[in-house]
């Protein structure tokens, strides 16, 4: 196979027809595999309503290179930038190649591309993500010259293996260390009533590691979070959010939330988990995790797996996951290259 087989075209994530989206999906789906071999994949009909209902303020650049007679798609390269008032620096990219492809040039001939893109985007910063499954990412992005950013792990339990009793005693326990705080959950939606107050809430999250990530605090905004919501209700999936709040002030102490979709029901997701720093030390984390874990197991009992992604820097909650039974599931890593830095390696490879 010689690079006159091949033939790269914009690919347009919101607008594609849907054969463009079922040959981008089958490329995902085999570079999924890669790295989550026991998991199923994903739905042509799923991925549709995901790619369609981007929220407006993300905006992408993408290209895909196809067999020259149309018949698939052997790899693909996108960048992703949010129109948002932080952050205005960075620029999120994505080179992936099919197995049989790779060392053959691909991800050289789409970087030019993807640098071209994050100039008229006017970002100076680009971050992109490797995983153990897939040396070549990690040997292509040091080659470029990236620093690593933050280093991580997927985390997963087995529902078989969880210590139920234990998770029983955190609820108990609270009782007693955080008898002046309520909790509440929410499914699906947030309230719209208390929509500012969750917006400030989720901002928690930016008191979790980024080591070295040169990155600001994210500012989340009712309107975004309206936006996210939409794309993920919209492709079937499920969100049920635990919180605590203070009883004498009425204030939003921490929350956690789990995310799950029937397409891959014996899977469910822990998304964030926070508490502010004046509220911590007082079992929020664990009361949280461990009520909201034993509501959604009793509604799905199908759930066998639980994963969740934490920075190896975040001992607290690696302390809480360990405890949960946890255990390291894939090894990931954060990657950041400035533009100039990426412009110099094509012009020498040029």
């Amino acid at each position: 196979m010689t690079h006159s087989d091949l033939q790269i075209k914009p690919f347009d994530y919101r607008n594609a027809s849907e054969f463009e989206y079922a040959a981008m999906l089958a490329l995902a789906n085999r570079l999924r595999a890669e790295s989550l071999p026991e998991d199923p994949p994903i739905t042509l009909d799923e991925v549709i309503k995901e790619w369609r209902s981007m929220p407006s303020f993300v905006h992408s650049s993408a290209w895909s290179v196809w067999r020259v007679d149309g018949s698939e798609i052997v790899a693909r390269g996108d960048t992703f930038w949010r129109d948002a008032q932080d952050n205005k620096h960075l620029i999120e990219f994505r080179i992936q190649v099919l197995p049989e492809f790779r060392r053959q040039g691909l991800a050289r001939q789409l970087l030019p591309l993807i640098a071209d893109a994050t100039r008229r985007a006017n970002r100076r910063l680009l971050i992109a993500e490797t995983n153990e499954r897939i040396p070549a990412g990690t040997a292509f992005l040091e080659r470029v010259g990236a620093r690593k950013g933050l280093v991580g792990h997927t985390n997963q339990l087995r529902i078989a293996e969880l210590n139920r009793a234990l998770m029983q005693q955190w609820i108990a326990r609270a009782q007693e260390r955080a008898s002046d705080f309520e909790m509440g959950f929410w499914t699906g939606p947030y309230p719209e009533a208390d929509i500012e107050a969750i917006a400030a809430l989720l901002r928690v999250m930016n008191t979790a590691p980024r080591e070295n990530l040169e990155m600001e605090d994210f500012q989340v905004t009712a309107e975004q979070i309206r936006e996210y919501e939409h794309s993920m209700f919209v492709r079937g999936s499920s969100r049920w959010t635990a919180y605590a709040r203070a009883k004498a002030t009425g204030k939003f102490a921490g929350y956690t939330e789990l995310v799950w979709n029937p397409n891959r029901a014996e899977i469910l997701e822990q998304w964030g988990t926070g508490v502010f720093p004046e509220y911590r030390n007082r079992g929020l984390g664990r009361w949280l995790k461990a009520a909201l874990l034993d509501k959604v197991l009793r509604e799905h009992p199908e759930i066998k797996f639980v994963r969740t992604g934490n920075a190896d820097s975040n001992a607290a909650m690696l302390k809480i996951n360990s405890e949960m039974g946890f255990k390291p599931y894939l090894s990931e890593i954060a990657w950041q290259v400035d533009i100039e830095q990426v412009e110099k390696y094509l012009n020498n490879h040029a």
